[in-house]
Order: C-alpha cells, then structure tokens, then sequence
C-alpha cells in the first residue's frame, strides 16, 4: 500500500462538456442480461397468447401491460420485487380504464392527464422508483384516452393490461421457491466485496465514505427479511450489521495509517498495518464469495495471524500524540478481527448467537408495521406541498404543460398528436441537464428507431412469426442496454411501437409521419417550458447541503450522547440518515455540475464545503468507533460545553446555507478544544481519542463556515450582477 498523497485542488468542469457528456456517456453498468431476458419473453407470452386467443389489438394491448411493469423489474429480493411490480401493475391497470372512459370528452380527458401529471410528479419525493413509476402510468393514461373506450371495453382494456403484467410478474419470481434468498445473498456478498476493495485502498479523508448508497440501498433491500426468523435470513441481517461495523472500522484504521505516516516515528508502524490491510482484503473477499455461493467461509485465521503480529509488536516510544495514534490503531485493528471472525463464524454455521447479535435498533426500524411506513410516505407528499419544494414546483409544471400540450394536441388536425403531451411526460423533469439531455435524446432517438422501423418493415416483413420475433428483439435490446443511455432506449421503443402497430394492420407510414412530427413538437414544448419556468439546481443547492449539514448534527448529538451515557441503538439510525443526506447533496453536485452559467467561485465554495464536511463525518465516524472500542468513562464538563458549541455551530451554517447568508453568532470552536486539552479531569483511552477527532472537527467546521461565508458573498454578486 502506496503512501497517501494529499488529494488534488478540485478544478470545477466545464458545464457544457459536463451536458455533452451526458448525451453519449453509456453506463455499462446497468446491463442486466437476464432481467432483458425474461422480459422479452415475457413481452412475447402475453403479445402471442392474447393474439391468438382474441386478437391482434387484444395482443397489443396485453404486451403493453407486460412491457410496462417490465420497467418495475430488478435483481431486489423477490418480495420487494413483486410487490412493487403489482403495484405498477394495478396502477397501470386503473390508468387504462380511466384514459379509455375519459377520451370522450377532450375537456374530460385533459382534465383527468392533467390531474394524473400533478400526483406523477408528486411521487419523484418518494424516490427515484416511484418516479418513474408515476412517469409510466402518465403514459399509460394519455395513450388509451385518445382511443375513447365503452365502460365494457376500457374495463376489457385494464384486465388485458392487468394479465399481461401478471405474466412478467409471474416470470421474475419464479425462481422464488428454488433460490429464495439468492438476492440476499447477492446483496450481502457485494456489500463484503465493497468491504475488501476499501481495505484494499482505505479513502481519504477528504473524499466521501466509500460506497454510501450500496450500504443505504442493502438496508432498504433487506426489508424483505422482516418477520422471517429462519436460520438463513438472521444470518443476512446479521452479515448486514457486521458489514456495517466493518466499513466504520475499516474507515477509522484507514485514517490512523495516514496519521502515522506523517510522523516521524510512524512510518514503520503504518507499513506493519499494510499487512493487516492485505489480510482483512483476503478474508472479506472469502465471505463474500462464500456469502454468494452459500459456502461454509473460513480463513479468519490468516487476519488473526497477521493481526496478531502487529498487535505483539513493541513500536517503542514517542510523544504522547504518536503513543496515543499507536494505541487508537491497535483498537481498530482488534476491533476488526472480532468482527470478522464474527462475520466468518456466521457463515460456517457454527454461531447459535447470530439471531441474538442482530441490530436491536434496526431490527425495530426494519419490523415497523405498513400503517407507519404509509404514513411516514404520506407525510413526505404533504411536506412537499409547499411552493419551496423543487418536487411541489415539478409537479405544477408538468400538470400545466401536459395539459396544454394535450389540448393543443387535440385540437390539431394531426394523426396520433398523443404523442405530444407523451413526449411531455417523459421528457420534463425538474432539473436542467436531465430535461434538456432526455429532450435531445428523444428526438434523436425517435428519428432514428423510425428509420429502423421502415428499413426492417420493408425487408423482413413476411408474416406475423417474423412481426413478433422482431418486437421481442426490440423488448430485449431496450431492456439490455436502454437503460445505460437514453437515446438507445427511445431509438429501440420507436421501433418496436412501429411494429407493434403494424401487427394489427396500421401500415408504418402512418405512424412514423405523425410520430415524427409530434415527439418533435413535445420534446421542444418540455424544453422550452422549462426554460421559460426553470428550476436551476444552483437555487437548490444550498438547502440540500442545510439538510446534511442538519443530518450531520444529530448524527454528532447522537454519539456525543452516547459517550454521556446515552443509548448507542440511535446512533445506527443517525449515521444512516446522514448518510442518505449526504448522497442527495453529491447527487445535486452532479446536476449542477451541468448547468450553465454558474461562478467558479459558487461552485469552488460549494465543493470545498461538501470536502470539509467529508472531513467532519469521518471525525464523527471515528468517535463511534471509539465507543466500542475504549471502556466507559465518566462525560468531561468541557466536552459536554463542546458538544454544545459544535451543535450551535452547525445550526448557525445549515441556517446560512437556507437563507443565502453568512453565518452568524458562532462560538469560538478553538477555545472550546482548548478546554478539552486543559481539563484536569483524568486522562482516559477514551477521552485521547476524542482530544484528537475533536481537534480534526474544529478544523473542518470553522473551513465549512468560512467557505459558507463566501459562498454567499459569491452569491450575492452573482444576483447583483444578473
């Protein structure tokens, strides 16, 4: 293991290479073989048999409810798969019914695609899924309004949608009763593979805790192990918690070797924790295979070994920060041999106290009933009410535009115009890049699946078997790589709906024509709204980073309290929130990232708070681990004040950040540390450690609010000069 080296100054991108980008970057890492696999010949059942049974149209309309609900498809454990792929079923079901009894009246039908926008964009609040979710049954209720349906019929209509959704449901959990808990065993594994790669290169302090989204994601996804007291699902929840306890004592040993690699004294000690290193990579990387292919897992041995000699090494004398860095990294050393020989012994099957070691505070969060979940969701929406809310302000805008997109598509004397306010739905979204990118990308698609279309039309069309093996290739390609670019998915939906219809006897030309025209007309309708009523996510930026800054400070109360004598069961929670805060602002960098027009001073203030508050939650990160590790002892007077000081401080920034301000009245951090140091109270293992972290949190909170101060200087100029 290379010697840190300090990260480079972050040199913000340029925004319109950071938008090209966007338009041919393709993530390869959302290919899912066997997912397209299954769709695709779950698109073909549900398209043959209705076909074959009723009709063509009948087939249409089946493989439109398979082809729907596939987009609901993942690896998740089967329960949250079906669940969720049911819901989007019933929903996609009821969006049929009413477009098709709707599509009588236009003002009717406006009003209900109007409405339906509003509670679909509502829903991107409840996360990226239900999102998306929302954006399909808009679609789906656009589509069978402009094919105006008897109550018989549209009642017909959603239970052949309904069907052909069951049949996709029916394909995805098939394997449940084979390999019930083989994504479990999925997820446990990558999370200990992610544990080996962080052994492998611990992070710096300076860059965000490594791979944050695949832990919050693994809690989230294990939500199907609730209730189910088997032996192999305590297992999985139990793996999760080590996990969890692994990468915290990863972070911190990480954190010790660059210590001791800028002392003087340290360079030896760091290069006997290289070993330790190489060993814990070994023994995570045996459980995570042996975690995938329900293995007996062995090989704790080679970590203790190692360990072992690290720990029986006298690495002589020093000054008392050096003695105190060696002792801290002999605790994260010990402390990540229990775990992993706890983790190895969970596997071997030889553990009977696993169900007793799962995490009491998640198992409560994990066990509470639907009626509380609903409303924890239904609390979300109504927060979002709000003309502050970025979610509030989507969901009006794509009301007002699909709606009038709708109206001025019926009152064209165009074919299919549909397809405008489709392409409306799926094109706004509430930041720039993704709007204006989706927009392009659309029409660029759409032109060219058309162009496919016609080509493949004219030379393969030989029959219905041909039709039907070209829809199903055209199904797999979406669901294969369409999802790792925008513009191959929309290029292959084109053709496919080309297709689709000329199975029923639509000849292409009459849809390419008006499919054309009117993706183009909706595609710079989306994009010229939002233009004209944007939502920069520069404007947003500082009440996501208030948020985490928020997240943060209870996270910190929260183990502070602890070391006070408070519960520790809170703290998983906390960390887990700030955590999910965290994410959001990294996501929200992103977005920004693209956007035109943006200071390099905004955006350097930005980047160096996000990088100081790394900082700050991998000193928070280190005093958790420190309760574990060190015994108890009676709290300090001065680390009570400066807890105190560290709160106000970080209410003072996330309320300069909502408001666009300086921070104000803050409490003089150095002094309140000075007091920690000079306490003559009695010196404990515990409380070296926390002289240290807290010494690390001064300096990156009194960064944090000098780079918020300038942020809203940059900020006031910036509006000064506009």
């Amino acid at each position: 293991m290379a010697n840190p080296v300090p990260p480079a100054r972050r040199v913000p991108p340029n925004p319109w290479a950071v938008f090209a980008s966007t338009l041919t970057r393709f993530d390869s890492g959302k290919i899912q073989r066997e997912i397209a696999i299954r769709n695709a010949i779950g698109f073909l059942i549900a398209l043959t048999a209705a076909t074959l049974i009723w009709s063509p149209a009948s087939g249409v309309v089946a493989g439109t409810g398979a082809l729907n609900v596939s987009f609901s498809d993942s690896r998740d454990p089967y329960a949250i798969r079906a669940r969720r792929m049911l819901v989007s079923a019933i929903l996609c079901a009821c969006a049929v019914f009413i477009g098709g009894l709707s599509g009588h009246d236009n003002l009717t039908a406006v009003a209900a695609a109007t409405i339906w926008a509003f509670g679909a964009g509502m829903l991107l609040c409840l996360g990226p899924i239900a999102g998306d979710l929302g954006v399909i049954t808009l679609v789906t209720i656009v589509v069978f309004a402009a094919h105006p349906l008897t109550p018989e019929k549209a009642a017909n209509s959603a239970l052949l949608v309904l069907g052909g959704a069951l049949v996709q449901i029916l394909l995805s959990i098939a394997p449940w009763s084979i390999h019930r808990y083989e994504p479990e065993r999925r997820i446990v594994s990558a999370l200990y593979t992610a544990l080996a790669d962080i052994a492998r290169a611990p992070t710096p302090p300076s860059s965000a805790p490594p791979d944050s989204n695949q832990f919050s994601d693994a809690q989230d996804l294990l939500l199907s192990l609730t209730g189910d007291h088997t032996e192999e699902a305590e297992r999985h929840i139990f793996l999760l918690n080590q996990a969890e306890r692994i990468r915290l004592s990863l972070l911190n040993l990480g954190r010790s070797y660059r210590r001791l690699s800028r002392e003087e004294r340290g360079h030896g000690v760091a290069a006997g924790l290289e070993p330790v290193f190489a060993a814990a990579a070994e023994v995570l990387a045996k459980i995570s295979h042996c975690s995938q292919q329900g293995l007996v897992s062995g090989g704790a041995d080679v970590y203790s070994t190692t360990s072992h000699a690290f720990l029986s090494t006298d690495w002589g004398i020093g000054s008392v920060f050096f003695l105190a860095l060696v002792r801290d990294a002999k605790y994260q050393v010990n402390a990540l041999g229990g775990q992993i020989r706890a983790a190895s012994r969970a596997l071997s099957k030889r553990d009977e106290r696993t169900a007793s070691l799962t995490n009491p505070a998640l198992a409560e969060t994990w066990q509470a009933p639907w009626r509380v979940r609903f409303a924890g969701r239904r609390a979300k929406l109504m927060a979002n009410l709000s003309w502050n809310s970025t979610v509030f302000r989507h969901a009006v805008r794509l009301a007002v535009c699909l709606g009038l997109g709708d109206a001025l598509g019926r009152g064209l004397s165009l074919e299919r115009t549909y397809w405008i306010p489709m392409t409306i739905a799926i094109v706004l979204k509430p930041d720039f890049t993704a709007t204006h990118s989706r927009g392009i990308l659309r029409i660029i698609g759409t032109f060219a699946g058309l162009l496919t279309a016609s080509v493949l039309f004219h030379f393969l069309h030989v029959g219905v078997a041909t039709d039907i093996a070209l829809l199903g290739s055209f199904v797999f390609t979406l669901r294969l790589v369409g999802p790792g670019n925008y513009g191959i998915f929309v290029a292959a939906l084109s053709s496919m709906i080309v297709l689709l219809l000329a199975t029923t006897g639509v000849q292409p030309m009459d849809v390419i024509v008006p499919r054309a025209i009117n993706s183009l007309i909706g595609g710079l309708v989306a994009m010229v709204a939002w233009v004209v009523w944007p939502t920069w996510e520069r404007t947003q930026a500082g009440a996501s980073m208030a948020e985490m800054v928020d997240a943060y400070r209870a996270y910190f109360l929260t183990v502070m309290g602890a070391y006070a004598g408070d519960p520790k069961a809170r703290i998983d929670r906390a960390r887990i929130d700030a955590r999910r805060a965290r994410s959001n602002v990294e996501a929200s960098s992103d977005r920004m990232s693209a956007e035109p027009g943006i200071p390099a001073a905004i955006r350097r203030a930005l980047n160096a708070i996000l990088a100081n508050s790394h900082a700050f939650v991998h000193a928070v990160m280190a005093l958790e681990a420190g309760l574990y590790q060190t015994r108890p002892a009676p709290s300090r007077a001065a680390t009570v004040r400066f807890r105190e000081k560290v709160a106000a401080t970080l209410e003072s920034v996330a309320h300069a950040l909502r408001t666009d301000s300086a921070p104000q009245n803050l409490p003089d951090l150095r002094e309140a540390h000075g007091e920690i140091l000079t306490s003559h109270e009695p010196a404990t293992d515990r409380y070296t450690l926390v002289n240290i972290e807290t010494d690390r949190i001064v300096t990156s909170l009194n960064t944090v609010a000098e780079q918020t101060a300038r942020l809203a200087k940059a900020s006031k100029l910036f509006r000064e000069l506009r």
